[in-house]
């Protein structure tokens, strides 16, 4: 409890900046193949962004292990994808109508 109070404490200065003339939700995923030793399962994450600003992040090991690069970037998108309509069912609820939505994989 004191780590935490003493991180907001350290932090009172900083915020989340969001830019006024695109409010657009945009998704961006990564994965990397087998980097964990002991397992050999592969990392995926992703990152959410409105406005400019950073509203959902996300990585960890993936839940099976893969054959190739190309499985391991599906299953990152695929998880990306199911946070993009999730936070597109949320900004639908606040208001927010976007027509279309960009999920960018390196892939």
């Amino acid at each position: 409890m004191k780590w935490i109070l003493r991180y907001f404490r350290g932090t009172t200065k900083r915020c989340l900046c969001f830019d006024n003339k695109d409010p657009m939700l945009v998704g961006y995923t990564d994965a990397d193949m087998a980097r964990d030793v002991d397992s050999r399962k592969s990392t995926s994450g992703y990152l959410t962004t409105f406005a400019g600003g950073v509203v959902s992040w996300q990585s960890k090991l993936q839940r099976c292990v893969v054959l190739s690069t190309t499985e391991a970037d599906y299953i990152a998108a695929c998880e990306a994808g199911k946070e993009v309509k999730y936070m597109k069912n949320l900004l639908h609820e606040l208001g927010h109508v976007q027509e279309i939505y960009v999920l960018h994989c390196d892939n």
